[in-house]
Order: structure tokens, then sequence, then C-alpha cells
């Protein structure tokens, strides 16, 4: 194995097999200007968010860019969320309508994804998939927003983990997923809400579009900007086989390694079911539900707290789905949670992962 420090004496880097391996540490706000460095040298750190943690790059960076769909294997054409610290974006995008400027006053620092027609050569290609239009939000986390006035730039955050896998919602998530890949992660702990952002396209001649559910519901987009708001699928998507607007619309997202299985109704059916072929079971529901099934101690359980409670669903989901990866089970079965408020983001990550619904 031979050894190259990189020059300026920012990390070392290891050579195996072909492959570049790095040694990845954990930022504080002490160091957030070390990690600020890193960025501006072309490499990836991870930053937490209020949603999930994001994987980041300099937005204006085509190479560093590259290198977040390289490290996630995420598909090129999945276009990406640009982080910034402020509402100030005129020099970004084409236009900052009034409907813009009435959700970031409103929303901004907080999880919701604006999409706008871009400015040409301002960001890298691949951040918008050479599309015409950009997705951006101003997090609500201190130290992100500090770190992206460091880098200088707006930074590129899809979730920091691998394509496809439940997105992380702590450091040691990042971690188990991206250690050795990236040069490090700030350390921000648990987020505070768990599923990503709501994206809103501000775009389509329709009219504004949630793109996808989060924490921002469309009942309180429509009481800002006081008019109607479609959902995605409410309205005909030309280019449903082409590139997406955004994320998390186009390809399977959120998969633990077990197959997962929305059930209805009918729990002790299915589990004993399972049980009959010698299947362990994992299960992904709420404490009222865990608590009505007879044979738990045969089970495997995570709670997702009370179904009285969905912010905690949501907060809680992808630990979850995360959880069972380290247990010794064939299966997840996961409760289905009312579709209102916040819980149309928690179901809309819960059907992705799926892989069938019981009873069909």
């Amino acid at each position: 194995m031979m050894h190259y420090k990189k020059a300026g004496h920012l990390s070392w880097f290891f050579f195996e097999k072909g492959l570049r391996k790095m040694k990845t540490k954990l930022f504080h706000s002490e160091n957030l200007e070390e990690a600020s460095h890193y960025l501006k040298a072309g490499e990836l750190v991870a930053f937490p968010t209020e949603t999930v943690y994001g994987l980041g790059a300099i937005a204006s960076d085509d190479a560093a860019v590259k290198k977040v769909y390289q490290v996630k294997g995420r598909p090129s054409d999945n276009p990406l969320i640009v982080h910034v610290a402020s509402d100030d974006i005129a020099s970004y995008v084409a236009e900052v309508s009034p409907m813009a400027k009435k959700l970031m006053r409103a929303y901004w620092p907080g999880p919701l994804t604006l999409i706008f027609n871009v400015k040409p050569d301002i960001f890298a290609p691949s951040v918008t998939g050479n599309q015409t239009t950009v997705a951006l939000r101003m997090p609500d986390q201190p130290m992100t927003l500090q770190l992206i006035k460091e880098a200088g730039f707006p930074l590129v955050g899809p979730s920091a983990n691998t394509s496809g896998k439940p997105s992380p919602t702590k450091p040691e998530h990042v971690l188990h997923d991206l250690e050795g890949k990236i040069v490090g992660v700030v350390d921000g702990g648990e987020t505070n809400i768990g599923v990503e952002s709501t994206v809103l396209d501000l775009t389509d001649s329709r009219g504004p579009i949630i793109l996808r559910p989060g924490a921002i519901t469309r009942e309180q987009i429509q009481i800002v900007i006081d008019q109607k708001v479609w959902m995605n699928h409410e309205v005909s998507q030309k280019n449903q086989e082409g590139a997406p607007k955004a994320p998390g619309m186009k390809y399977i997202h959120y998969s633990p390694e077990q197959p997962v299985v929305l059930i209805k109704s009918d729990w002790q059916g299915k589990i004993k079911e399972l049980l009959q072929k010698n299947k362990r079971i994992g299960i992904l529901a709420s404490d009222e539900k865990i608590a009505e099934l007879t044979e738990k101690s045969e089970l495997s359980v995570y709670s997702l707290g009370s179904i009285k409670e969905p912010m905690l669903a949501s907060k809680k989901l992808y630990a979850g789905l995360r959880y069972f990866d380290g247990q010794d089970v064939d299966i997840i079965l996961a409760e289905v949670y009312p579709k209102e408020g916040i819980g149309i983001a928690v179901m809309n990550r819960l059907e992705k992962a799926a892989t069938t619904i019981y009873p069909e």
C-alpha cells in the first residue's frame, strides 16, 4: 500500500487495489473552518440539517459534485438540492417571484426546498442534471449555515448514505455507509425531523406542485401563498420517464437489507403465517401496535413512538429501518400511518421502501 499526501497538508489518502480510501474524521463547531478547507479543495464533507445528513460539495465544482454521485452510487440524472446560507438567492436564479419571497419568509430556514429556473453557468452542470431548473433550500441548522458561509459558496447536499438505502439521521449512520470514502462528517447529533424536505416546484405553468412531501404540508403552503397547491400524483407529468426534477421521484429509495411489508390489517394473521414458515420477523410500528401483538416475545421490535405523535415517527423512521440491518431478521412488517400532515411524508417514504402491501 502506498501513501499520498495531498498538497496543502489537508488529508492523507490511501491507495489500495486502485481504490482511494481516506480517514474519515468528525468535525465540530470549533473546527468548521477546517471542514470548509476540505470542501474548497474539492473534497466531500457530510453535514447535519434538521431533516437528514447531507453529503456536501461546493456546488460550482463539477468534479467534486460528480464525486458525490460516485460515492453514493447515485444515478447521474437525479438532480441535487443546493443548500444556501441566506435567502439572498437572486444571483443564482432567473427570477425570485413574489410567491417565492413569501415562502422563504415563512419557511426559511426550514425543511422547504423550492425549484427555480436557474441562471446559466452558476452551478456545475451535474448539479441540475443538465436541466434548466435548480432546487434550493436554506437548512435550519446553525453549524451547517456557518459551514456554507465558511466555504464561500452554496453546497449540494443529497442524503449522506449509499443511494437507495435509508437516509442518515445520525453521524454514525453516515459513517456506516461512507467511512473511508469521504473526508469527514460535521457532528450535529440526531436530526430533529428525520425525513427529507418538502420539494415545491415553482416553475410549472399549471401552478406550484409538491414533488416530494415533507414536514411542510400542502395546507401550510396554501395558507402562505393563498392559492391552490398540487401534489405530484394529481397532475400529469410529461417527462415521467425522463430526468426527474427533484430527488426521490424516480428511483427506489429508503430500503433496508430485508424486504419491508406494509400491514394495513390482520397483523396477527400475517405474523402467524410467517412464524409457521420459520421467518424471523422485525416489527416497525407505534407503541400502541406493538402492545397489541401477543407474540412480541418472538419478534424483533422497533417503536416509532405513539401513533398520536406522527412527528416522532418521522424522526425515528430511518433509524428504525437501519436498526433491522443489525438484527437477525428475515422480513420487516411496518405499520401504515394516516396520510395526514407529516404522516403523508412518512407514508411516502415507507411506500418507497416497501416490497409489498398486506393484504393486497
